[in-house]
């Protein structure tokens, strides 16, 4: 059927099909739409036609026009290069594609006014729940938007302003499983290089932290404190800053999976390494010998995932603050004794 041309810039329409195909808009959106009183040799021209044209029929939007609920769900999370926010996404997304639910994911770059952004998009895309990691401190905006019937729950970071279902880690109880495990080794002077001050995860873990160090009857943990360092980079200045005190710290406790990292490297050359203590398991851990505190990011994605899901389907429940257990993976560095 010749002189049909669509645009290599632009999607064919459902105009262009139903013209390559010989019949009217009306009887090519009945095709596509499933609806009768459309002939099987009608139907096949309209599909050999679209498969020409490359077409798909926007189902988001003939589904919305129906008045039927969204198949997205939106997922707002720090930073989607982070292994540790990538394997939480995976955890989402598995429990979703069970109910045939597809994930929209966004990074925040723990910016406040992005997050807004970014949140405003994905309602404005018509989302039917809201999945966020957020670095925000009120969330009261979100309030319409729940009693319209978008159910929004959070993730590693509690919300402020408003109660909603929340899955996160255990950040005091495992910072204090780390900080006991340490001073068991006969450490005194054990330092922290910590996430961003304004963080709850930093404020916590600073909170189990500072708990086990009075424990032990150590007051003067804070001059070993250095918080403030959201990458490897500023992580491995401030190892190498409280390594270079004249009583420097015999041992280390790191809150994250890239202070960690950073830290690492700070050590690298160190002739006296001092013990070492990681929040979050990271890739090679295992390999390079450094103690964790371990946890399932997965499983924090499935839970939060799955109180969406009750929202969806009738049957929220009074809002929870789930922990999600840790656990104390020795594997050598934080075994080291303070020298003698």
């Amino acid at each position: 059927m010749p002189g049909v041309t669509t645009s290599a810039r632009s999607r064919p329409t459902m105009d262009e099909v139903a013209r390559l195909a010989g019949v009217s808009l009306k009887t090519a959106s009945r095709v596509f739409n499933g609806e009768p009183h459309v002939t099987e040799r009608t139907a096949a021209k309209v599909h050999a036609a679209a498969d020409e044209l490359g077409f798909r029929p926007n189902v988001i939007a003939r589904e919305l026009r129906r008045g039927a609920r969204s198949t997205s769900v939106g997922l707002l999370i720090a930073d989607v290069a982070n292994p540790f926010y990538a394997r939480v996404a995976r955890g989402v997304e598995r429990r979703l594609r069970r109910e045939g639910l597809q994930l929209v994911t966004a990074s925040t770059d723990e910016d406040a006014d992005l997050e807004r952004q970014l949140t405003v998009e994905m309602l404005e895309r018509r989302v039917c729940g809201l999945l966020l990691t957020t670095c925000l401190t009120d969330h009261a905006h979100l309030e319409a938007e729940r009693r319209h019937g978008v159910p929004v729950a959070f993730l590693d970071r509690p919300p402020h302003g408003i109660t909603a279902d929340t899955v996160a880690l255990d950040n005091a109880g495992g910072a204090a499983l780390a900080t006991r495990h340490l001073l068991a080794q006969g450490h005194r002077r054990i330092g922290l290089v910590g996430d961003l001050s304004r963080l709850p995860t930093h404020r916590e873990r600073v909170a189990g932290f500072e708990a086990a160090m009075h424990e032990a009857g150590i007051a003067d943990w804070q001059r070993y404190m250095r918080a403030d360092s959201h990458d490897s980079e500023s992580a491995g200045r401030a190892a190498a800053d409280l390594l270079a005190l004249p009583e420097p710290p015999t041992a280390l406790f790191t809150t994250n999976n890239r202070i960690t990292v950073g830290t690492l490297r700070a050590l690298r050359d160190t002739a006296q390494k001092p013990a070492l203590v990681g929040f979050d398991d990271f890739e090679l851990a295992d390999l390079l010998g450094v103690t964790v505190v371990s946890h399932s990011p997965e499983q924090m994605g499935e839970s939060g995932a799955a109180r969406l899901l009750d929202h969806l389907h009738g049957t929220p429940g009074a809002p929870r603050d789930e922990r999600l257990p840790v656990r104390l993976v020795p594997r050598g560095s934080g075994e080291r004794p303070p020298p003698p």
